[in-house]
């Protein structure tokens, strides 16, 4: 059983983590490689999330700071269509991982989990059906709720930001099949006077 300094000092702990992570990310910093830059092959692309979505507002800011890729709002006016299987806001969990000896939660395993693919103009499947998932031990403590609900929520966020920058990666990778452009028309032969032998 811990002892009142125990628990004071993981609780002060808890707090100065805390402090740091929301200080560090509020002066832009950002988690796991966020501002990668990825030469996407696609001039236009329509991602198949609801506008508010945090996931689509994130992933949409990627796909725009590439500069060369125009985020449309409509799937028939895009080159590449990211097509959303398995949307993770509805779909994270939250399980069990370990109990203490009282049989008390002690542990728990929060997951982010999606599925995707990307079509081309006409439909056709460029990237096949993907899954990403991750996932993060978070520690539970009873008596530090309102800190546990925000390392969850900061964790959730992070595996937000590992996520699109995964997408990003793997959007980047696709070579759509280079358009077969028709020959050109064949150039008139120039006529050449005929030169009088001496």
């Amino acid at each position: 059983m811990l002892t009142t300094s125990e628990l004071f000092r993981r609780g002060r702990l808890a707090a100065a983590v805390l402090a740091v992570a929301l200080t560090v990310s509020a002066c832009g910093f950002h988690l796991r490689g966020d501002g990668g830059h990825y030469t996407l092959p696609f001039p236009t692309m329509y991602v198949g999330l609801p506008e508010a979505s945090p996931l689509a507002i994130d992933l949409k800011r990627n796909i725009r700071a590439n500069g060369g890729t125009t985020v449309v709002n409509a799937a028939k006016d895009a080159d590449g269509v990211i097509e959303v299987l398995s949307d993770p806001e509805k779909t994270r969990t939250k399980t069990i991982l370990t109990l203490n000896r009282n049989g008390r939660v002690s542990q728990y395993l929060l997951s982010y989990n999606i599925v995707f693919r990307v079509l081309d103009k006409q439909g056709k499947e460029l990237l096949g059906r993907t899954q990403i998932l991750l996932t993060r031990p978070i520690d539970f403590n009873e008596t530090q709720l309102l800190a546990k609900e925000q390392e969850e929520a900061l964790l959730y966020k992070d595996m937000q930001t590992d996520l699109v920058q995964q997408m990003m990666r793997r959007i980047a990778a696709i070579k759509p099949q280079q358009v077969s452009l028709p020959p050109p028309p064949a150039l008139p032969t120039p006529s050449v006077p005929a030169v009088p032998i001496q």
